[in-house]
């Protein structure tokens, strides 16, 4: 029987096996750059945390990439062009998410008016919303400008249905008292069975 007195394989990491010169190697492009990458990244980043994402992902490519990084002074030089090419893909990444954004924004506000705006005694309910507590303004803007019922709405706040109803006549009441005369006037301005009443 023999025996075999074969190196064991070395860990896989990813898809690559790492060598334990490659480790080192990399430990030493590490601690010999780190501090300067990490000023050049905070120079040019938006923020610290921008800097510090920079800074592991430079650090990510040069990993994967240790063959490639040249040995001596020339690694910082190698650091800084792959750092310079990450800040230009984050800040590509961030004017697309910019551009979505704004997409995306225009697009629901054009799917969804926004129903205080859509009358001329918008700016009025909307200042007298504002000053209801946040419970009253909810529950009415569920039944308002959602839709809902109250028994709908009761499921949404998790409240038994006659709560909900019970808490619905008061807000209406304080929003009432909130709207006092502005809104009886905007209210007949709009109303066109009013409009030849005096």
């Amino acid at each position: 029987m023999t025996s075999s007195t074969a190196a064991p394989s070395p860990p896989v990491v990813g898809l690559r096996a790492v060598r334990t010169d490659d480790a080192a190697r990399f430990r030493e492009v590490f601690d010999g750059n780190f501090r300067a990458l990490l000023g050049y990244a905070i120079r040019r980043a938006e923020s610290v945390d921008d800097a510090a994402d920079v800074v592991a992902d430079t650090f990510l490519v040069a990993w994967r990439r240790i063959g490639e990084v040249p040995p001596g002074d020339a690694a910082r030089l190698w650091l800084y062009g792959v750092a310079r090419r990450v800040l230009a893909n984050r800040r590509r990444g961030d004017i697309r998410r910019e551009r979505l954004g704004e997409k995306l924004r225009l697009e629901l506000v054009s799917a969804v008016p926004d129903p205080a705006e859509t009358s001329d005694s918008g700016v009025v309910v909307r200042a007298a919303m504002a000053r209801l507590n946040d419970s009253d303004r909810e529950l009415l803007m569920l039944t308002g400008w959602d839709g809902l019922e109250p028994a709908e709405a009761a499921t949404v706040l998790g409240l038994p249905a006659r709560t909900v109803r019970t808490r619905l006549h008061r807000a209406r009441k304080r929003l009432r008292n909130l709207l006092g005369d502005a809104f009886d006037c905007h209210e007949h301005q709009d109303d066109p069975t009013t409009r030849d009443e005096k």
